[in-house]
C-alpha cells in the first residue's frame, strides 16, 4: 500500500539547513497496524506529513497504492487526502458549536455525499465507536474520550484506505486511552482499516502489531510484525 525509497526531508539552507528525514525506505501492507515511534526531532511527524499529503520530500518516492504521489501538485494530493486518508489528531479537533453528527458529516459534504446519505454515513460511523444516541451532543456536552471517539468517527466515515493517528491519546488519562486503542484495534482488525499511529508511549505502541522506530532523520528499528494483507483496496490513480 506504502513504499518509500530514498525519502528525504530538508528544511533551510547552508548553516540552518535541517535534515528532517535521511534516506527512508519503507514498506507498509495493507491491513496493518503500525507505531511510529521515537524521541522529539527524530522525523516521525515529517513522515507522517508527508504520508499524508501535508508535506512534499525533499527527494525520493513516496507511492500511495502504486501512485507517486511525491509527483504530485497540490490539487491532487488534496485530492488523495480526500478520499483515502483519515486523520486522527491529539487535540480531537472538532469544530466546537456543531454536534458530533455534524463534525462526522464535514468530511463527506467536501466529497460531495448527498445529504441523506451522509446523515446515514455518519450516524453509522457514531454508533461503530460506541456513541449512538449521542449524535445532538456538542464537544463540550462530551468527555475527552468521548470527543477523541468522534474524531474516530469522522476519520473513518469516509471509508479511507489509511488512518493516520498523531498521539491520538495524548490528551487522555490512561483508561481512557486503553479505551480508545482498543477501539482502534478492533476497527483495524474488523475493518481491514492499516493505520499509523505516531506516539510516545510504549503500552500504547503495545496495541499495534509492528513498531517502527526514528532517530535523526532515520529509521532505526522496524519490528516487522506485520499482519496479513487485507483486501485489495482502493486505486489511488483513480482518484488523481
Amino acid at each position: 500500500m506504502i513504499e518509500l525509497r530514498g525519502l528525504c526531508k530538508v528544511y533551510g539552507a547552508g548553516e540552518s539547513e535541517v535534515r528532517a528525514l535521511q534516506g527512508i525506505d519503507l514498506d507498509v501492507d495493507q491491513g496493518e497496524f503500525i507505531a511510529v515511534m521515537g524521541p522529539s526531532g527524530s522525523g516521525k511527524s515529517t513522515v507522517m506529513n508527508v504520508l499524508g499529503c501535508l508535506d512534499s520530500p525533499t527527494s525520493g518516492s513516496y507511492k500511495l497504492f502504486g501512485t507517486d504521489v511525491s509527483q504530485l501538485d497540490r490539487d491532487q494530493r488534496a485530492l488523495l487526502r480526500r478520499h483515502f486518508l483519515g486523520f486522527i489528531f491529539q487535540g480531537f479537533n472538532l469544530l466546537s458549536r456543531t454536534t458530533a453528527q455534524e463534525n462526522v458529516e464535514l468530511p463527506l459534504i467536501y466529497q460531495g455525499v448527498p445529504a441523506d446519505e451522509r446523515f446515514a454515513r455518519a450516524r453509522e460511523a457514531l454508533a461503530k465507536v460506541g456513541l449512538a444516541g449521542r449524535e445532538g451532543h456538542t464537544p463540550s456536552q462530551l468527555s475527552g474520550g468521548q470527543q477523541q471517539r468522534v474524531a474516530i468517527a469522522r476519520a473513518m466515515v469516509t471509508r479511507p484506505g489509511l488512518i493516520l493517528a498523531d498521539e491520538p491519546t495524548g490528551n487522555l488519562d490512561s483508561a481512557r486511552g486503553r479505551e480508545i486503542m482498543e477501539l482502534l484495534a478492533e476497527l483495524n482488525r474488523k475493518d481491514g482499516i492499516s493505520i499509523l499511529m505516531v506516539t510516545h508511549e510504549p503500552d500504547m505502541a503495545a496495541f499495534a502489531a509492528r513498531t517502527v522506530t526514528f532517530v535523526d532523520g532515520r529509521l532505526a528499528h522496524d519490528s516487522a510484525g506485520r499482519n496479513g494483507p487485507v483486501g485489495e483496496g482502493k486505486g489511488a490513480g483513480d482518484a488523481v
